[in-house]
């Protein structure tokens, strides 16, 4: 036997210690016995079962939750979501038809390729099962007995089963205690007294699973995970909740979930991601926060390049997607210098410039933020504007290379050029200033008229309606640009402009960059003028806030090579 004095440890390091090596006992030749506390005193207690002592490892587990309706089907779940990369799965007993306990139970056990909870979910905690309550617990009961690794009770019925199967098996499989809250996620007191109720059980891991209305409620549970004694899993399902999922071992939780691919969860990300993108296992307390702040998020590929960008300067940090619905209350909740900075999307970037302490001139210029720092030395958040050049340049670029003009030269092409842009928030203003700033003559289309002239008037153009454009005839060379997101996956069969005035534009510029190739682009590539997609703009913003999140200069090769491989 060996004993590990863990003062020094976190409390994050001491759960998901205690958790690694509890899902760890079959394969490794020693059990985690106990994690207890002395006189303050944190201790870990192992038992050598070859009279050794592994390596102590505080890494996230991935669980993969099955909802298979056949026993035949979870068991070929079970071995892909292994080759995916999960850790753990979650076997949900009332999704399987015709549930037959004892010879299903020992077909499950018999044949998973890596550690099971088993989970029997009733109809009154969120479950599929509806029928007697003395068969279900049997089932459970059965599940211990055939040496499933967790099985999961919820708290109403958790005291006495926990403590007769204890009696009754004193080295089997672990205990998880779960609630699954309807409504909003409580306070944080709330939380706290729910998990001292549910850790008063003899739980070796606790579960919390709310279903949130703003993603601001993750902060209780994130502070919930951050003073549990116990290991603990807390999560909020839906959109507004995926930071639950991808932030929770900044903050100590033992498991997160991941769906397999082609078997998508609304709110959970994908196990790939999980392992690829977001790297769980490197995140720590230490580890920075960046996220898109916008509505929606889902179709935003921006953590595909913030993120390994990030790893790839050795910069401790994770960009997240952040479905907001209310700017104020989420500043306001978010205010820890953890959260070290955002991304600005649709339909904020003019709305978030009264919530920075400071806005850069060329923003304040703009009317819109695409970048927001938290200034380490007081915490102010500072707004900036990268879209502005991210566009402009991008179409100067464009202009030139077909001219054969290599570098840059003093007088920008777009000078004097007829400029139109189809939108007038953030992303069309940012274009608008830039396009005005080299000299163009812009005209505004915009489906609110007073937005497009009050941008108009701040560079100097013309305003009309967006119902005008179907009809509007173009100057010969003239440059357009959308950048509403009409044409946007899914709706990608639509277009700002009228097809038959394509031809008339040098360049058609989209913002929009789901897809690549938007139904704009294809027709105007078509009608010969020269196309630029959003994904340049994308890149190239992108460049501009990598430097401002994290002081370093950005490595404009490496983050253009995973555009061109994953875009």
């Amino acid at each position: 036997m060996s004993l590990f004095h863990l003062d020094c440890w976190s409390p994050r390091k001491r759960r998901s210690c205690l958790l690694y090596h509890t899902l760890q006992t079959r394969s490794n030749p020693f059990r985690v016995t106990a994690l207890f506390r002395l006189k303050n005193h944190w201790f870990l207690h192992l038992f050598g079962l070859m009279g050794s002592v592994g390596v102590l490892t505080n890494s996230v587990m991935v669980c993969a939750p099955l909802m298979a309706e056949s026993v035949e089907q979870m068991v070929i779940d079970m071995h892909s979501a292994k080759a995916q990369g999960a850790d753990v799965v979650e076997v949900r007993l009332d999704c399987i038809n015709e549930f037959q306990p004892s010879q299903d139970l020992e077909t499950i056990i018999r044949n998973k390729p890596l550690p099971v909870i088993i989970v029997y979910r009733p109809k009154w905690e969120g479950g599929q099962y509806e029928g007697d309550e003395h068969r279900r617990l049997e089932a459970l009961r059965l599940a211990h007995d055939l040496g499933a690794d967790y099985i999961d009770f919820e708290l109403k019925v958790a005291s006495e089963l926990i403590e007769e199967l204890r009696n009754k098996h004193q080295n089997g499989g672990k205990f998880i205690v779960s609630s699954y809250l309807n409504g909003a996620t409580p306070s944080k007191e709330s939380l706290g007294h729910l998990a001292a109720t549910m850790q008063a059980t003899e739980a070796d891991i606790i579960k919390v699973v709310s279903d949130a209305d703003d993603i601001t409620e993750m902060e209780r549970i994130f502070h919930m995970l951050s003073h549990c004694e116990v290991p603990a899993v807390a999560y909020s399902v839906g959109e507004r909740g995926l930071i639950s999922q991808l932030l929770c071992p900044k903050f100590g939780g033992a498991l997160v979930y991941g769906s397999m691919e082609g078997n998508s969860i609304p709110g959970l990300p994908t196990i790939d991601s999980l392992r690829e993108t977001y790297k769980v296992d490197c995140i720590n307390s230490d580890t920075k926060v960046f996220g898109l702040v916008s509505k929606p998020v889902g179709h935003s590929k921006g953590p595909m390049l913030h993120n390994p960008t990030l790893r790839h300067v050795n910069f401790n940090g994770i960009y997240v997607p952040m479905f907001v619905d209310d700017l104020k209350k989420f500043f306001d909740v978010y205010s820890s210098p953890d959260f070290a900075g955002y991304s600005v999307g649709f339909p904020y970037k003019e709305a978030v410039v009264q919530f920075c302490d400071e806005v850069h001139p060329l923003a304040k210029c703009i009317g819109a933020v695409n970048t927001i720092i938290r200034r380490p030395c007081d915490g102010k958040l500072i707004g900036y504007n990268t879209d502005c050049e991210g566009s402009i340049t991008a179409i100067e670029d464009a202009l030139r290379d077909q001219k054969g003009v290599n570098g840059r030269s003093l007088n920008s092409p777009l000078a004097g050029k007829q400029f139109v842009v189809v939108g007038a928030g953030g992303a069309g203003r940012a274009i608008a200033v830039g396009a005005k700033s080299r000299g163009a003559r812009v005209i505004i289309f915009d489906i609110d008229l007073e937005r497009a002239k009050s941008l108009a008037r701040a560079v100097s153009g013309e305003a009309q309606h967006f119902e005008s454009l179907a009809h509007f005839q173009p100057e010969n060379g003239a440059i357009l640009a959308n950048a509403t997101p009409i044409g946007m996956h899914p709706s990608t069969d639509r277009i700002p402009a009228a097809e038959e005035t394509l031809g008339n534009y040098q360049l058609v510029f989209d913002a929009v960059y789901t897809p690549r190739k938007t139904r704009l682009l294809k027709d105007a590539d078509a009608a010969g003028a020269i196309t630029v997609s959003g994904v340049e703009m994308f890149l190239r913003q992108a460049i501009g806030q990598f430097k401002l999140f994290t002081g370093r200069e950005a490595p404009k090769d490496f983050m253009r090579e995973i555009v061109l491989a994953k875009f």
